[in-house]
């Protein structure tokens, strides 16, 4: 199998809605030739997201719920500015886990359509991923 793409696709009874989060949170574009489905590119075209329509669609109730289908964990460098964007475009903070403040941590939120997702920082630090690079990194 020849992989030239992965991406996670969102089902969402709203897309225009879902895929505009999405490509403002991600600072993409979405390209909406159909209306049953969005792909949330970045400004090379590469894509970062899908949306797909689902009339039905219930939102999971996580992370104190039993109905998490998936979540995508999203690495940051300032967690303030990024709860601010989130909250801003329209996420719904679910459990604040840890101060901001703090050398390493998370904040679980939900997207328009309910979506769970995390901001995270400080872990990996950069020791551990350049220790991981070494250890397991390609070798010529």
């Amino acid at each position: 199998m020849d992989l030239i793409r992965h991406v996670v696709v969102f089902d969402a009874a709203d897309v225009a809605t879902e895929s505009a989060f999405w490509a403002a949170m991600l600072e993409g574009s979405v390209v909406d030739d159909d209306p049953q489905f969005h792909c949330v590119i970045d400004s090379a075209g590469n894509w970062l997201v899908g949306v797909q329509r689902a009339p039905d669609h219930v939102p999971p109730d996580w992370p104190d719920g039993e109905r998490q289908q998936v979540h995508v964990d999203f690495h940051v460098t300032d967690p303030t500015a990024a709860h601010r964007r989130a909250i801003a475009l329209g996420a719904r903070l679910l459990k604040d886990a840890t101060d901001p403040k703090s050398d390493h941590g998370h904040r679980v939120y939900a997207d328009p359509a309910g979506h769970p997702f995390c901001l995270g920082w400080g872990h990996p630090n950069q020791e551990q991923l350049a220790q991981f690079l070494v250890t397991y990194g390609e070798t010529d």
